[in-house]
């Protein structure tokens, strides 16, 4: 490992995991970790929370304790890059959601499945960091309402779909399924400026 490789880790408990440790891979500098117990959590510069069943995710978080490490580990300087099924864990508020408590790492509200169900998926181009690119929407959730600190990165037909705030990025949508690295530079950027060499 070089000294000046950012550590990026990929939950992998559930979700598009292989698809954001394809994308990460292809950046310079950047070394992918895979995320399943409490250990691989060390040394990490980012994780990425990926797409998936957010209940389900939730649960497994609990399960393995991640869920009070992820939160511990942030506090000491880790960013965070939650996407999809991520963006409504790393939350502050999920709206109608009672079986779960979402992380609480940015000040925003979610409502699950916001554009409706897996046959309302679609594909379209977004406006993000000064670049057009693709982005694809499964099962999105909806950004409802963004707090103090957060800024807004993106929208699509005046809806927000990607947010961030220090040390956590949010998009409702899914750059792992592209060609486009835009969005994981993005993160891996916003973890070297956090945590510099």
């Amino acid at each position: 490992m070089k000294e000046d490789n950012t550590i990026i880790g990929v939950l992998d408990i559930q979700g598009s995991v292989e698809e954001h440790a394809a994308m990460l891979g292809r950046l310079d500098h950047v070394e992918v970790r895979m995320v399943k117990k409490l250990e691989y959590l060390k040394e990490l510069d980012g994780l990425v929370i990926p797409g998936g069943e957010s209940t389900v995710m939730a649960k497994l978080m609990r399960e393995y304790e991640l869920d009070v490490a992820i939160k511990e580990d942030v506090s000491r300087g880790m960013c965070v890059y939650g996407t999809c099924a991520g963006a409504i864990l790393v939350s502050s508020n999920v709206k109608g959601e009672e079986r779960f408590a979402p992380l609480g790492l940015i000040d925003i509200t979610v409502q699950r499945n916001g554009y409706g169900r897996q046959l309302d998926s679609f594909e379209t181009v977004v406006h993000f960091d000064d670049e057009n690119i693709s982005a694809v929407f499964i099962r999105a959730p909806q950004l409802t309402k963004v707090g103090k600190g957060v800024q807004i990165l993106s929208t699509y037909k005046d809806e927000i779909v990607a947010v961030r705030n220090q040390q956590v990025l949010v998009t409702t949508f899914h750059p792992e399924l592209t060609d486009s690295t835009v969005v994981h530079r993005y993160f891996v950027e916003m973890c070297i400026k956090k945590n510099p060499t």
